[in-house]
């Protein structure tokens, strides 16, 4: 019988289908069984599976039912949420469930601060932004602000992760919302930095040439030691599962917080356009 292959990078109904499949082989089920437990045809199933049929928010339900997953964070019903309002880059779906579980994070951000270290009203004005300008509606809004906060619970779990952050210093130029929402957002920077297991850095424009990055990037160390990367762009994101192309960018990123001041200099940095915006 032939088994078409999966990619689950290619887009959040494919990471769906291949997630189903995963766990429909765990338990040696053929597409037959699972669909006599959801109440579906194995037909059905399969093009489930493969992505030629959307998954509906009954089948979905029915799948957590089945698998056990209903009200949790891996829950086909959130997967068919983040499909049906489609505001995740293809590949973050995937990423967002590997960052749960790495032992390691390291980001570099350029422009804005990444989500992990937002507070709640600066993610939400940013989301409100891609709101005005059409880009995404109200309920994909309410769904990044709701994920940011769900993705920063993976630091205060019982053994949190690593979390190194260099930012470019466009993070710090740019100032979203209010004074008040700007300040806190700067205040939850130094905060961040001060927790024992993260590490905190601007990289000044002052670099230059030797700054190894021209976009955002983020590496993730799993418990096995082994590497995933995800980087993106306006449009697209790209998950990066091969050591081999790993490698060079976490070389990279070692040489990039070599060349960056120092987190005691970086958080006087962070005070001063603190000061700074209190002043204006």
């Amino acid at each position: 019988m032939n088994r078409k292959e999966l990619n689950p990078d290619s887009s959040p109904q494919a990471a769906y289908g291949a997630r189903l499949r995963r766990l429909r082989d765990r338990r040696r089920w053929t597409q037959d069984d699972l669909g006599e437990h959801m109440g579906y045809s194995s037909v059905h199933v399969s093009a489930v599976e493969v992505g030629r049929k959307s998954p509906t928010l009954r089948f979905s339900r029915s799948a957590d039912e089945v698998f056990g997953l209903q009200g949790t964070t891996d829950s086909f019903e959130r997967a068919y949420h983040e499909i049906k309002h489609g505001s995740l880059l293809e590949g973050f779906p995937e990423f967002v469930g590997y960052e749960r579980h790495a032992a390691e994070i390291r980001l570099y951000e350029v422009g804005v601060i990444p989500g992990l270290l937002q507070t709640p009203e600066y993610a939400t004005i940013l989301a409100d932004s891609f709101v005005r300008r059409g880009a995404i509606s109200p309920e994909q809004a309410h769904e990044r602000v709701t994920l940011v906060a769900k993705r920063q619970e993976s630091l205060v779990r019982t053994h949190p992760p690593l979390v190194v952050t260099v930012l470019d210093e466009s993070c710090l130029r740019r100032p979203i919302g209010e004074p008040a929402v700007w300040d806190a957002q700067l205040a939850r920077l130094v905060e961040f930095a001060e927790l024992p297991n993260t590490m905190l850095q601007v990289a000044p424009f002052s670099m230059g040439a030797r700054r190894p990055f021209d976009l955002p990037v983020t590496i993730l160390t799993m418990p096995d030691r082994g590497l995933v990367s995800y980087a993106e762009s306006a449009q697209q994101g790209h998950l990066e599962r091969d050591n081999s192309c790993v490698v060079p960018l976490l070389t990279a990123y070692h040489q990039l917080q070599a060349e960056a001041p120092s987190q005691a200099d970086s958080a006087a940095m962070i005070n001063q356009f603190r000061k700074a915006s209190r002043d204006d």
